[in-house]
């Protein structure tokens, strides 16, 4: 008995758990909320991949549904998989950049799902393009504020019960910070994200932050010497640098230099590390 007593007693407390997050109503009807965070979410979100910095041609698209908490695991993923990852040895140690900042697409992400207005049945757009990523969800600002209120860090939920909860998991903070966290992501790079607003809807776009700095290099000619190292190495399976620096009759250093450039500019590649690094084409 005490057995059932206990279960007589949980299943109240936990219809009143839901009726304070507003997922029922007082009734026990799920509400329009209940909904959202459910599998019978009817809100998708549409991601694809453009070849270039236009809608010209899809490279991959891809259609998420289910509650937002799955799609915004799902969003996540998919964007990892093309952001890209450039190494670059500016010392003596690999530096790793990803071409869009994590927090950054973490930031944007949520902004899209707390903060757009569901009474639209149409779906959110993340497009992926070779310079950036785009944003575009449906609801412009709300009457509250301006765009220079929000890039200040001004917060005014539209989605205020939807908001709370994704708060309460600890996803997003209460102050507003998801601007001024994108912001301070691209610290110092030419390209900044931007921030557009319609009467109707909200886009913000992240920049990627190597598109700059490898179209620059692509821009530099081969020298005379860089495309020397080039043909050897097309010419064999592989080869490594004393190799390199034999059949070419180059120093050390000016062909650790031409190999650096040859493999940011992506015309050889390498395997190994160290003395068992080989080159090839």
């Amino acid at each position: 008995m005490r057995h059932v007593f206990f279960e007589e007693e949980h299943v109240p407390f936990e219809q009143e758990q839901k009726r304070t997050l507003g997922l029922v109503s007082e009734d026990g009807v799920f509400t329009n909320l209940g909904l959202l965070l459910s599998d019978q979410c009817t809100h998708t979100t549409k991601l694809a991949v453009f070849q270039g910095s236009s809608k010209t041609v899809f490279k991959d698209r891809a259609e998420f549904s289910g509650s937002l908490f799955k799609q915004m695991e799902d969003i996540y993923a998919y964007i990892d998989r093309f952001s890209r990852i450039r190494a670059e040895f500016p010392g003596l140690k690999r530096v790793d950049t990803r071409d869009y900042p994590p927090e950054a697409v973490r930031e944007a992400m949520l902004n899209a799902i707390v903060h757009r207005d569901y009474s639209y049945s149409a779906s959110t757009f993340i497009s992926i393009f070779d310079d950036r990523i785009e944003y575009v969800t449906l609801g412009g600002l709300p009457k509250e504020i301006a765009m220079s209120d929000v890039m200040m860090g001004v917060s005014v939920p539209r989605n205020r019960r939807l908001a709370n909860i994704f708060y309460r998991l600890h996803l997003i903070e209460a102050f507003g910070t998801g601007m001024l966290k994108i912001k301070e992501c691209y610290a110092g790079c030419p390209g900044q994200p931007a921030v557009e607003a319609s009467e109707n809807a909200f886009k913000i776009t992240l920049p990627n932050v190597n598109y700059e700095a490898e179209t620059s290099v692509q821009k530099k000619p081969l020298s005379e010497k860089e495309q020397r190292i080039l043909e050897y190495i097309s010419a064999k399976p592989s080869a490594s640098r004393a190799e390199i620096e034999a059949a070419t009759g180059l120093s050390q250093s000016v062909t650790v230099r031409a190999l650096k450039k040859l493999l940011e500019l992506g015309l050889v590649q390498k395997r190994e590390n160290g003395k068992n690094t080989k080159y090839f084409h």
